[in-house]
């Protein structure tokens, strides 16, 4: 198979623990795209915090932010915006002071925590997601059921300690396949590379679902490889071994 998309996760994939691109990473990147692969940033960071990345490898491609609830057909131009409605948001928000845990939300306006929450936000943005942060299991999982009552949502989570919340079937698969529509791809041409739970159905969508080697486990048990952590350079052996061999 020929792949001809690599749709990058961030946090845990792309970036290292210092939350940088290593050198060896940022080479192997720069020679899938020489050799005409399409590389694509799929997040759950919101755009301001994803762009300066793109930026530094010269980018230009379409760009997934907000575990899908972005897609832009440029680093410049937005195509696609999935938004959640307020009273949702006043509902999670009640659910993180029930449970006293740190929330975080993102608005086209911009992202908002407990220390600079006001109220007024509620009707006056546009809401793309919502999360939650606690290491206390059990409130988390409490938390999780209030949620899935609620229905009409999709959750999941960047690291084993939150909750992220998209509206319902919106996730990075649904962000990564408008991709593939602008692009004129299959997923069968996707290399899909990731370590969370916000990764797992654009892992099982893509023609190649990469799991990092620091990947949660049910990630790794759904990905067809797992290859090494993000501070050992895990997505250039991928495109190394999978991309541009297939180029040969």
């Amino acid at each position: 198979m020929k792949y001809k998309l690599l749709a990058l996760d961030m946090d845990g994939t792309l970036l290292t623990d210092n939350h940088d691109i290593s050198p060896i990473t940022e080479e192997w990147i720069r020679k899938a795209m020489a050799a005409g692969v399409h590389v694509c940033l799929s997040t759950g960071r919101s755009y301001d915090e994803a762009v300066p990345f793109g930026k530094q490898l010269g980018l230009s491609t379409p760009m997934v932010t907000v575990n899908g609830s972005e897609v832009w057909k440029t680093p410049e131009e937005l195509y696609h915006r999935d938004l959640l409605d307020s009273s949702t948001i006043a509902k999670m928000y009640d659910i993180s002071r029930k449970y006293g845990v740190w929330f975080w939300a993102t608005s086209v306006e911009g992202s908002y925590n407990e220390q600079n929450w006001d109220s007024t936000l509620l009707e006056n943005s546009e809401w793309m997601k919502f999360g939650y942060f606690t290491q206390d299991d059990d409130i988390r999982h409490r938390i999780l059921m209030e949620l899935q009552d609620m229905g009409g949502l999709e959750i999941t989570n960047s690291s084993p300690y939150n909750l992220e919340i998209n509206p319902a079937g919106i996730n990075k698969a649904s962000g990564v396949q408008m991709v593939c529509e602008l692009l004129g791809l299959a997923m069968s041409e996707v290399v899909a590379v990731g370590d969370s739970l916000n990764d797992l159905a654009a892992i099982q969508a893509a023609g190649l679902g990469v799991a990092m080697g620091n990947a949660q486990i049910a990630v790794k048990e759904n990905a067809d490889v797992v290859t090494a952590s993000n501070n050992d350079d895990g997505i250039a052996l991928i495109i190394r071994d999978y991309i541009l061999k297939s180029e040969e």
